[in-house]
């Protein structure tokens, strides 16, 4: 995966290390996944779940997931994985369509299109259940969400700049969750759903 030219988006070693714990912390075994890439983070949520565990695992690109799909196999995890190649948010409708839907998740992770985490998080709020987690992974967005003046960003961070520093403050006054920001990999707020 390393020679893959794209290799250096997937999730940090560290921040996986530190969803597989929370995960367990919750005897995670029905979680959701919004942007898989090639599937590193995919592999640790599938690796820490019980053997029955399930994880609905939602990307554009069905090519990237692909790249890590024999890893995964390789592991013997891959029954635990339903990936479906679209865009999240109509997947997410259309789940909450069903009410038997509501707090049915244990654990999200979201490391997807940067614009619409707030819309995810939304949606997610509804779907995972009080005492789960969900964690959004580039909160930090390279140290960028600590510059008074955003035009100091390089210039590939300023597309999503002001999106990730809204969504951080929406979530700093969330009355619904508790939330960490960790400084692993390029920040991730972890947010524990309590009501």
């Amino acid at each position: 995966m390393t020679s893959y030219i794209r290799a250096y988006v997937g999730t940090a070693p560290d921040a996986g290390q530190l969803m597989a714990m929370l995960m367990k912390t919750v005897n995670a075994k029905k979680t959701i996944e919004i942007g898989v890439f090639t599937g590193y983070s995919l592999l640790l949520t599938a690796l820490s779940l019980p053997d029955d565990g399930k994880i609905m695992a939602i990307d554009i690109n069905r090519k990237t997931y692909e790249i890590g799909l024999p890893i995964i196999r390789k592991a013997g995890v891959e029954h635990k994985i339903e990936f479906m190649e679209s865009a999240a948010l109509p997947i997410l409708d259309k789940l909450l369509e069903h009410k038997n839907n509501e707090g049915c998740f244990d654990f999200a992770f979201v490391d997807a299109d940067k614009n619409n985490y707030l819309s995810y998080h939304k949606r997610l709020m509804k779907l995972v259940k009080v005492g789960g987690f969900i964690v959004y992974d580039n909160t930090l967005w390279g140290g960028t969400v600590a510059l008074s003046d955003p035009s100091l960003a390089p210039e590939e961070k300023r597309p999503y700049l002001k999106f990730i520093v809204e969504f951080n403050k929406t979530l700093a006054v969330d009355p619904c969750i508790e939330i960490s920001q960790v400084p692993v990999g390029d920040g991730m707020t972890i947010c524990k759903r309590i009501e």
